[in-house]
């Protein structure tokens, strides 16, 4: 619950924001502000992740053309520089502003600020079965995986963090990821002012 209302809290005052980035977004190219992925969570329960777009209209589709270009093993698919971002949704996504419509989420139950991410659902049921106690928290806003700073390595490391995760949770530990997941996102919005510049 105290999750919840955070979450209620910080989206109402990241509203006048989000209204800037809708209209950015819209003006950058074609298509709606927010895009919606149907995703594994708790118990592999599948959910609707929100996130702004930052891909061109028909991403998805796109997907098996780009397959040979995949830079991650296992079976999730992640390109660094993925052609099909648009100019501001490179910038959006590698900020991880991206992620704030996750906030939408973690108040419907379905997240929560800190948790193994959770994977489109194609790719979370080819998760093999000795990793599925990933899958007995929420997912998160950010992750263990995340602020060690890897986003790029190999599936089982990934793995390995998640699962190490669930068996040390607590708010200590949810406390240390989101401090460092804040100086992460200061730290990125940071060099995306001083490229432009």
């Amino acid at each position: 619950m105290l999750q919840r209302m955070g979450a209620l809290v910080m989206l109402i005052l990241l509203t006048p924001f989000l209204a800037v980035l809708c209209v950015l977004v819209k003006l950058d190219s074609k298509g709606k502000f927010l895009f919606r992925q149907k995703r594994l969570g708790k118990d592999q329960q599948p959910f609707w992740l929100y996130k702004i777009r930052t891909m061109r209209k028909g991403a998805e589709k796109e997907q098996a053309r780009l397959k040979n270009k995949n830079e991650a093993d296992g079976p999730v698919f992640k390109i660094r520089a993925d052609p099909r971002y648009t100019h501001l949704g490179q910038g959006i996504s590698h900020t991880g502003l991206d992620e704030i419509p996750q906030l939408i989420n973690i108040i419907k139950g379905e997240m929560a600020f800190v948790g193994p991410r959770p994977l489109p659902e194609n790719e979370s049921r080819k998760i093999p079965e000795k990793y599925h106690s990933r899958f007995r928290v929420l997912p998160g806003i950010t992750s263990l995986w995340v602020v060690r700073g890897a986003q790029h390595q190999d599936f089982e490391r990934w793995m390995s963090d998640d699962l190490e995760y669930v068996r040390q949770q607590s708010i200590w530990l949810d406390l240390q990821i989101l401090g460092k997941s804040a100086v992460m996102l200061i730290l990125m919005l940071w060099r995306q002012i001083v490229a432009k510049h």
